[in-house]
C-alpha cells in the first residue's frame, strides 16, 4: 500500500473518495474501477456507522499519476 503523507495531501490533485455502498464487495469494486484510471492507494476495510445502512470505504485517488505507477 502506497503511503499518504501530511505533505502529499496538501498537493493539488489528491481526492479523498468516500464510497457509500450497499456492502463490502460492491465498495471495493468500485475502488478498483477507480483504481484502473488513477494512482489510488487502496482502503483494506470498511466502516457501518450504526443506524445507517450499507456501508463506506474511504480513500485517496492521485489524480497526477497514472494507475500504471
Amino acid at each position: 500500500m502506497r503511503e499518504i503523507s501530511e505533505a502529499h495531501v496538501a498537493l493539488p490533485g489528491l481526492a479523498v473518495v468516500e464510497v457509500a455502498a450497499a456492502d463490502d464487495e460492491t465498495a471495493f469494486a468500485i475502488q478498483e474501477l477507480l483504481a484502473a484510471r488513477c494512482a489510488v492507494a487502496p482502503a483494506d476495510r470498511t466502516t457501518r456507522d450504526p443506524g445507517e445502512p450499507g456501508v463506506r470505504l474511504r480513500f485517496f485517488l492521485n489524480l497526477h499519476e497514472d494507475a500504471d505507477t
